[in-house]
Parts: structure tokens; C-alpha cells; sequence
């Protein structure tokens, strides 16, 4: 499989990559980022190939022929909603959505495999139903709903070409350190949002996409049960 990670430099894209470049079943990882990817620890950086851009919405020739004949994506791209809460939301709505669909357009003028399956990791709060106001940062997660609506509906209509869609939506992504795990209890035991490692989290959209959607949306719930059972599956082998 030759895998495409956006974000390649960011939090769970990095760890996306690190497990992707472990995987045997993985022949290929075209890393996607505004930097170089560095990668700690000991890790064989043969299958990684690394794409420099200067922004998610625009895509070079060069670009376009490393995705060529890719299998897959996962899409990590976003502005979190702290930060976006000290940014214009036109820039907000321009990296998390408009540069989404201008990334996924460009995979598919590429020529991918098929199927090409394109997992979008959105967030638990994200609200796909236009209609309703949400009661958390309503402007934001309706913008990130409809981003998810966008992905979607770009696959179905490429569905004869192989396209395939669905979105991860986790909760707290926690990273083992005391003050996320504290936050991470809190925010468990309150009701309020749910948790989930950045490993399992990694391990489970990787899986996804090497063996095929099981559902959409995938839940904080089915990204733990899923990671989980992955990362067994590794232990094992």
C-alpha cells in the first residue's frame, strides 16, 4: 500500500507515520508537510518519502506525481479549537476546510488507486447537521460538520472511480504526559469529552485504511476499540 499522511509533522500525523513505516503491509509513506519530517527514535525511514509544500491548498506537479497511484489517505490538517479561538475564522475556515477539499481534489487529478480511500480526522464535536447550533463553539463545529458533509460527498461522487470516504472523530487525543491524563480523567468522569491515546488513535485510522472502512463516522469508541485490537495485531506479529 502507498500511503499518503498529511500533517506529516504534526502531533498524530507523526505517529500516524511512525506505525505506517512499521507496517509491513504499508510499502510506501508520502509524508506531507509545510517541514521536513523528523522522526525520533529508531525508526527505518526507508519506505518515507517527504513532500515539502508551502501551503495544504496548493499542490505542485511534483506534488501530484508522488500521489499518484496512492492507495489511500489520512487527512490530519486542521486548526484545533483552542488556537482557533486567536485566528480569523476566514483563516480558520480556509485550512480546515477549503484547503481539505483542495488536497482531496488534487489526490484525485493525481490518478490514485482504486479504491483510494481518504479518511478525514475531524473532531468528536464536529456537526454535521447544518441546521442545528451547537452549544460548543457552534460557528467552528458546524464549519468542521460541514467539512465532513464536503468529504463525503466528494466520494460519492466519485464513488465509480474507486473513492472511498469516512471521518475519525476523537474525542481528547492524550499523549501519555500527567497533565493531559489529568485533564483527560476530568473531562471522562464529567461527561464532557471523551479521550483517547494518540497511539490508538493512529493505530486505529492506519487500520482503516490497509483493510477498509468498517463504519462512518468512526466514533472516539470505535477509535479505541479499533486501535486497541491494532495494536494487539502488532504485538503479535
Amino acid at each position: 500500500m502507498k500511503l499518503i499522511v498529511t500533517g506529516a509533522t504534526g502531533f498524530v500525523g507523526s505517529e500516524v507515520i511512525r506505525q505506517a513505516l512499521r507496517n509491513a503491509r504499508v510499502s510506501c509513506v508520502v509524508a506531507v508537510a509545510r517541514k521536513p519530517v523528523s522522526l525520533d527514535g529508531a525508526v527505518d525511514t526507508s519506505k518515507l518519502k517527504t513532500i515539502v509544500i508551502k501551503d495544504y491548498a496548493e499542490y505542485s506537479d511534483e506534488a501530484k506525481e508522488e500521489f499518484a497511484d496512492a492507495d489511500a489517505c489520512i487527512w490530519t490538517v486542521a486548526i484545533t479549537p483552542s488556537k482557533s479561538k486567536k485566528q480569523d475564522p476566514l483563516e480558520v475556515k480556509r485550512v480546515c476546510q477549503e484547503s481539505t477539499i483542495a488536497g482531496l481534489k488534487a489526490m484525485h487529478d493525481a490518478g490514485p488507486a482504486k479504491p483510494f480511500r481518504f479518511l478525514y480526522m475531524s473532531g468528536v464535536a464536529a456537526e454535521r447537521d447544518q441546521s442545528k447550533t451547537p452549544t460548543f463553539m457552534p460557528e467552528y463545529t458546524k464549519m468542521r460538520g460541514e467539512t465532513e458533509n464536503q468529504v463525503l460527498a466528494f466520494a460519492a461522487g466519485h464513488k465509480d472511480e474507486g473513492f472511498e470516504a469516512s471521518v475519525a472523530k476523537p474525542g481528547l487525543i492524550t499523549d501519555g504526559s500527567w497533565y493531559k491524563a489529568a485533564v483527560s480523567f476530568a473531562l471522562k468522569y464529567t461527561n464532557i469529552v471523551p479521550s483517547v491515546s494518540v497511539e490508538e488513535v493512529a493505530a486505529a485510522m492506519l487500520q482503516q485504511v490497509v483493510d477498509g472502512f468498517e463504519k462512518d463516522p468512526l466514533e472516539n469508541a470505535d477509535l479505541i476499540r479499533l486501535g486497541k485490537a491494532a495494536m494487539q495485531q502488532q504485538v503479535k506479529s
